[in-house]
């Protein structure tokens, strides 16, 4: 009796142990959101996310590619803007640039990090993620997977009955699906940050995404909604019956040669946060902009078409 009460007590301290990891990371995560915009901590954190928040991995490419280091260049002392000499090294500071690279014909002609603290480093991206579903999606029509011209609830029927219904992928991708969006970082209230509370508090992107309602006709303004990328990887996963992150880890990561590792958080469903969850070194985002400045080829291959 004594044997079994003792292995029933171990079980509670365990079970307690692991509630109490739990709720500690949840804590952490909830602190976090609270200061992603302010204050040093978003500092210290953007470069940890992996640690903050659930995450699926693109693994680092088995033939990594890396650029060749052409002739280095300065930095020019001041750029005019809006009729003024601006210091180009107090801009840097001001704006908290966490690294600069510059890519000159595939090669690197400067690299300079500062937050990030190294070439190894992954930096949360943020809307820089959006660029890498948007190629996703190119891709996937390149597959035959997907007709930008056809709704895009034809392939996710779970946004029926919200602002996306009947509304064509190709107004989606030019963020003018006419759904009701407000991006104000400042307002606590906003759309933009209630999608992203999602991330600190726990709950579903997608059903969140389902439950906007229609501002405008969709096709008539252009106006910038994070939400209308969350569709889209919705898009991306059902049409290919991937997640984005395997099907971008194929179709992009593995093609590029990323030199390592990436992180996208994701919701309490494994979703990914694509509007802005992306974490990876500078130089391998570099590799997705040099792959469109050469019109969708790399390498001799072509990995997205120039249209």
């Amino acid at each position: 009796m004594k044997k079994y009460l003792l292995i029933g007590l171990g079980c509670v301290v365990v079970v307690g142990i692991g509630l109490g990891i739990s709720y500690k990371k949840n804590l952490d995560r909830m602190a976090y959101g609270l200061t992603l915009f302010s204050g040093a901590e978003q500092y210290e954190n953007f470069n940890r996310m992996e640690e903050i928040y659930p995450v699926t991995t693109m693994t680092a490419s088995a033939e990594p590619f890396e650029f060749e280091k052409g002739n280095t260049i300065s930095l020019p002392p001041s750029f005019p803007y809006n009729g003024k000499d601006v210091d180009v090294e107090r801009f840097l500071a001001e704006t908290d640039t966490s690294a600069l690279l510059v890519i000159h014909n595939g090669e690197v002609r400067f690299e300079q990090y500062m937050l990030t603290g190294g070439r190894d480093v992954n930096w949360l991206s943020m809307s820089v993620s959006k660029s890498f579903i948007a190629t996703g999606i190119g891709i996937a029509v390149d597959d035959g997977l997907i007709d930008i011209l056809k709704p895009i609830t034809d392939y996710v029927p779970g946004l029926s009955g919200s602002a996306y219904d009947n509304v064509r992928i190709k107004d989606v991708l030019q963020m003018s699906s006419g759904a009701a969006w407000n991006e104000d970082y400042s307002d606590p209230e906003s759309d933009i940050m209630r999608l992203a509370k999602i991330m600190s508090v726990g709950g579903s992107l997608d059903e969140f995404v389902s439950t906007l309602v229609r501002e405008r006709e969709p096709g008539t303004l252009n106006h910038y909604n994070s939400a209308d990328t969350q569709a889209l990887a919705m898009l991306l996963s059902r049409a290919t019956g991937k997640s984005v992150t395997d099907y971008l880890s194929e179709k992009i990561w593995h093609p590029l040669g990323m030199e390592a590792d990436a992180y996208w958080m994701v919701d309490d469903n494994n979703v990914e946060m694509a509007f802005g969850g992306l974490n990876a070194t500078a130089r391998d985002y570099a590799k997705l902009g040099e792959l469109h400045r050469l019109k969708g080829k790399w390498r001799g291959t072509q990995i997205v078409s120039e249209d």
